[in-house]
């Protein structure tokens, strides 16, 4: 079940946005495996519900639609889940999570060593164990347009893939999701809360709009993360 996700990625970016399709997921026999997960592996993938989810004898079938969004790049064995706050219509234009040219995760992430590719989701994840996902999975302009009961629908999702995949550690890029849905007073950093079970760091966001942090300390964030996961084994 754990290809599910790449699987689903592909068929999001396979199609225009507003396509409604009939999804049959029938994964191998897996004692994970429950409506919950499917309904968060559509999610995930940069879909929504366009009617009821059905059992079958194998699995779950559900219409539903390809929205503006990006897909979740994930697996078993990541060493870093990297959780955003949701993705900009530009991104998802692009299919490329941080992908406009002021946002600073890429070149911050390369200056940290975590990958190796510019702006590849799937060479980060294949090739370095680095995945990507968001609390919430609808495009806006701006993260201050997420309601705070959607931030903490997306958190609880990503507790569960969290809890499902095992990343060795998970990195909330921006403050401002993790203030929402967990503590207000939190900086940037380690803390106390996992994820999952999981050890999570939260640092700064990476857009051009962020004047307070330059690349270099981003990236001092982000190799600090790293430092984290192998620590984690």
């Amino acid at each position: 079940m754990a290809e599910l996700p790449l699987l689903l990625a592909d068929l999001h970016l396979s199609l225009p946005v507003d396509t409604e399709i009939k999804l049959r997921l029938n994964p191998d026999a897996d004692p994970d495996w429950n409506r919950q997960r499917a309904l968060d592996l559509v999610i995930g993938a940069g879909f929504t519900a366009a009617g009821p989810l059905r059992a079958g004898k194998k699995g779950f079938s559900m219409p539903a639609k390809r929205i503006q969004s990006l897909p979740d790049t994930v697996t078993k064995g990541m060493r870093l889940l990297v959780v955003g706050l949701n993705p900009s219509p530009y991104s998802a234009d692009h299919g490329i999570g941080y992908c406009r040219p002021g946002n600073r995760f890429w070149p911050a992430a390369l200056e940290a060593g975590l990958v190796s590719v510019d702006r590849d989701p799937r060479h980060a994840l294949l090739e370095h164990g680095l995945g990507m996902t968001d609390l919430v999975r609808r495009t806006t302009r701006r993260a201050d347009q997420i309601d705070p009961e959607e931030f903490a629908g997306g958190f609880a999702r990503v507790e569960r893939l969290a809890d499902w995949l095992k990343p060795k550690v998970c990195c909330f890029v921006g403050l401002g999701g993790w203030r929402i849905v967990v503590d207000r007073k939190a900086v940037a950093g380690p803390q106390n809360r996992r994820l999952g079970g999981r050890r999570v760091y939260v640092m700064p966001h990476t857009s051009g709009l962020n004047s307070h942090s330059r690349l270099s300390d981003l990236a001092a964030h982000l190799q600090a993360v790293g430092t984290m996961a192998v620590r984690a084994g």
